[in-house]
């Protein structure tokens, strides 16, 4: 299958924020892109309409079946034990898996202690742009860790569960249907683990 590239991101910490006490990261690995149609087909064994663009109107509980996969396909222990809709990550394992809410946020950040890493016309595609379909990935500049379109084009699958009663769980970042408001590296919105939405993606992750 087409290579997922990833991003050695260090150690680090997220300040405190509205109540939030600091938040310490460990190193981990995380992917460059989004994950692409091409990608979730090529799992799929069908073909991509848009091979470029972000994979949209996928599940978190298809995200995680797709991390699984893709380590299977490399030869890593996957990260998830999965049975029927109950999901566990398994600690220690070396396949991948979706980054955790801090992890993205150190990722997006890049060192920089704003709510966005340049300036949105250059780094993300937003409701400014005037498209109505995520855009192929890597059109827009990367922030300092070398990652591209992790805020706008389309939200992010995040590990986190926000609400364990409904079963939700966080998306980030931002998509190409929002206002620059939401696309900033501490806004937050969820969604059920069972439904996809043509804003939301995913990108994968890795522990070190």
């Amino acid at each position: 299958m087409s290579d997922i590239q990833l991003a050695r991101i260090p150690a680090g910490a997220l300040p405190p924020q509205r109540g939030r006490p600091p938040v310490r990261v460990e190193a981990f690995e995380i992917g460059v892109y989004p994950v692409t149609e091409e990608q979730l087909a090529e799992i799929l064994g069908v073909t991509a309409a848009h091979p470029r663009r972000p994979a949209v109107g996928v599940s978190w509980l298809r995200a995680v079946r797709f991390c699984n996969a893709v380590s299977e396909w490399e030869g890593f222990e996957p990260a998830y034990r999965v049975d029927g809709d109950e999901v566990a990550r398994y600690d220690d394992a070396e396949g991948y898996r979706l980054p955790t809410e801090a992890e993205w946020e150190l990722a997006c950040r890049a060192g920089s202690a704003a709510p966005q890493y340049g300036p949105l016309p250059e780094i993300a595609w937003t409701v400014a742009d005037g498209v109505r379909t995520p855009q192929p990935v890597g059109a827009r500049l990367p922030n300092l860790n070398g990652l591209f379109d992790i805020l706008g084009n389309v939200w992010e699958w995040c590990e986190d569960v926000v609400d364990e009663g409904r079963e939700e769980h966080a998306i980030r970042g931002g998509g190409f249907a929002d206002d620059a408001w939401s696309v900033r590296a501490d806004v937050r919105r969820a969604g059920p683990r069972r439904e996809g939405a043509p804003d939301v993606g995913f990108r994968v992750a890795r522990s070190l």
